[in-house]
């Protein structure tokens, strides 16, 4: 019989089976000679194992340990309302990274944050955030509705969370509340406006031989409407006289007090506001030069010397604020995101300031005090 292997050679020792059949042939010599060791074959499958192992090395390094080598690094934009040296922004910057972290994010791992100051001169806001734009941050945070504008002027597509804006609809920031659409979003200051009514009640307990009283508003703070709307309709209750005096900074601040002065006015509420939170120490300066029992729509206010103030809590905001950039950058859409009305206030009272003034609070009043400074 013909060799099966190569059906030439004759194959030697082929033997018939018992039923007749043959058996299958033998591979003859010249063949087996031919026919590669073993040892040969292994010795290729173990270099196919090793082109295969070459091939996925790659593969293997881009699993989670090198995921976690090669995280990238986000970027948030901060635009401030004043300057580094201001002792409030460190407790905003507090509250905004604890924010972020509750969502996973750690400043200098996994995310940073660029500083712009305005340093209480809203003229720069445009520039600052075009700046920040320019450096292509992934969220920008602000805090003032001056601010949130010129962020919106800049970008139609940077994500932009605010933290003290009032009334971010009449501002034309968001389309409403629950949906705000758009690329904007964030924590709002925007109290119900009976919160000024409040604020004339707690004066009238802290200065119960008050006849007359002012309202110092901001002619640009588009949200003071309503809120001396509502004073006034409180002092009414209350039989006081109320006066609403119009200044933003400057040599206008001065004028303002002056005028109040001029009409006897026993104490004041000063609105809620950026710029008057900018000039809080002027302002607490002013107050205390006419003699005037002062209480303000920002906690701060107290802080830099003012009398008490009944308000939203400031850092309670910037921490929310400092969720809602978190949420973002793990891919949530601003417009998505509603916009979340204050849910905590406090009420602060300087008993250094009122025994300046020769007020004596009732103890009524600072039982009621979520914080005294002595």
């Amino acid at each position: 019989m013909k060799c099966p292997r190569c059906q030439h050679h004759d194959s030697p020792g082929v033997k018939s089976r018992a039923d007749g059949g043959p058996r299958p042939a033998a591979t003859c010599p010249a063949c087996v000679v031919s026919t590669p060791p073993a040892r040969e074959v292994y010795t290729r499958r173990r270099l196919l194992a090793l082109s295969a192992a070459i091939v996925a090395a790659p593969l293997a390094a881009s699993g989670p340990l090198a995921a976690r080598a090669q995280q990238r690094v986000y970027r948030t934009g901060l635009l401030v309302t004043t300057g580094p040296a201001d002792p409030i922004l460190a407790r905003a910057v507090e509250a905004i990274r604890q924010g972020l972290h509750e969502q996973g994010w750690v400043e200098g791992q996994n995310v940073t944050t660029e500083f712009r100051y305005a340093r209480g001169n809203y003229d720069l806001f445009p520039e600052l955030a075009a700046d920040l734009v320019r450096n292509g941050v992934d969220v920008m945070l602000v805090a003032s509705g001056p601010a949130a504008l010129a962020a919106k002027r800049a970008t139609s597509t940077i994500p932009i969370v605010f933290a003290t804006v009032g009334d971010p609809v009449r501002m034309g920031l968001v389309s409403s509340l629950a949906r705000p659409g758009g690329n904007v979003t964030g924590a709002s200051f925007l109290a119900s406006p009976e919160i000024a009514g409040k604020a004339l009640q707690l004066l009238k307990e802290t200065a119960p031989g008050i006849t007359r009283v002012a309202v110092l508003r901001n002619p640009a703070n588009v949200q003071h409407p309503l809120l001396a709307k509502e004073a006034g309709i409180a002092a009414q209750a209350l039989g006081l006289g109320l006066r609403t005096f119009e200044a933003r900074a400057g040599d206008a601040l001065g004028q303002a007090f002056a005028a109040m002065s001029q009409e006897r006015t026993g104490a004041l509420v000063v609105l809620a506001d950026a710029e008057f939170w900018a000039h809080r120490v002027r302002l607490a300066a002013l107050a205390a030069q006419h003699r005037l029992p002062a209480i303000y729509g920002l906690t701060e206010h107290v802080e830099a010397g003012g009398l008490m103030a009944y308000a939203p809590s400031l850092v309670d905001n910037y921490r929310r604020a400092g969720i809602y950039a978190g949420r973002i950058l793990k891919g949530a859409r601003p417009g998505d995101l509603p916009v979340e009305q204050p849910t905590k206030f406090d009420m602060v009272i300087n008993m250094r300031t009122a025994r300046a003034l020769g007020l004596a609070i009732p103890p009524a009043l600072l039982l009621r005090a979520d914080h005294v400074i002595e």
